[in-house]
């Protein structure tokens, strides 16, 4: 794998457990504010970017390179509203989309199509996360300020469930 490929999934490593950490914070801050069925949707959502990132790092491992490691940024932050929080989130995802796009086309110069059809698991995951979060923001605004409708979608975020991605290209076990 060339030099600025490796760099570049390592720098991607760092953000999806940056991702990781930012829904761990936000599930910390809607469970505060009793928001239980939100928060329960950030911290299944914190448990998939982990898969995310250790998934990356398995192939890199399973490519026989090093990934590089890098401090982890505060995540920490202040919200207005349960909506203001999936705002937050669908503009990191859209970020995060950006990261994994560059990524994917930064494989397909270097030439290394292993890479590049690896990634596309992740381009195709970056549509649902964004669709889910455009979802929600779309049900919180009909919400408006009514609490039993509030009640209603945080009751339903709560039956969220965690189930480890599968993503083409590793081998089993890993």
């Amino acid at each position: 794998m060339n030099e600025q490929l490796l760099k570049s999934f390592s720098e991607q490593i760092n953000k999806e457990y940056f991702s990781a950490y930012l829904y761990l914070a936000m599930s910390n801050w809607l469970n505060d504010r009793g928001l239980k069925g939100a928060a329960k949707w950030t911290y299944v959502q914190y448990q998939e970017e982990l898969a995310h990132a250790q998934n990356l790092f398995h192939y890199l491992q399973y490519r026989d390179v090093s990934a590089g490691f890098q401090a982890i940024a505060d995540p920490s932050g202040n919200w207005d509203n349960e909506l203001a929080v999936f705002q937050h989130i669908l503009a990191h995802e859209k970020m995060v989309t950006d990261s994994i796009s560059k990524l994917a086309s930064l494989a397909l110069k270097a030439d290394d199509h292993a890479a590049y059809i690896f990634l596309q698991w992740y381009v195709t995951e970056q549509v649902e996360e964004e669709g889910n979060a455009t979802d929600i923001i779309q049900k919180l605004t009909l919400a408006g300020d009514n609490g039993s409708a509030l009640l209603a979608i945080d009751s339903q975020l709560g039956t969220r469930v965690f189930a480890a991605p599968v993503v083409p290209g590793l081998p089993a076990g890993l």
